[in-house]
């Protein structure tokens, strides 16, 4: 995997989190995973336009991927199991949606 898409599925658990309502302290996990971003950015030499990157993954990745993303970072960041099973949970909902739609 490369810089860009460790920084892609970073943006992604970001973005995938701040969608989650029903979590009441998603602005604490929020600010964990700008901070984590943060240092992967200050260790890692990056040759692309981050925030390019980052506008495309907020118009252009799906809500699935972006909770996929949340479930690889949310450990990394230390974040509660209980936003970890509600992620979960929200994953389980859509693919119940899509299955339906077919």
């Amino acid at each position: 995997m490369d810089l860009k898409d460790t920084y892609r599925y970073l943006i992604g658990a970001y973005f995938g989190i701040r969608e989650m309502d029903e979590y009441s302290s998603k602005e604490y996990v929020l600010k964990d995973i700008e901070d984590y971003i943060k240092d992967f950015l200050s260790v890692n030499e990056i040759d692309f336009d981050i925030e390019k990157e980052k506008d495309d993954v907020l118009d252009n990745v799906s809500l699935k991927t972006k909770l996929q993303d949340a479930l690889i970072v949310l450990p990394k960041v230390n974040a509660t199991l209980e936003l970890t099973l509600l992620v979960k949970a929200r994953l389980k909902r859509i693919r119940e949606e899509e299955l339906e739609e077919m």
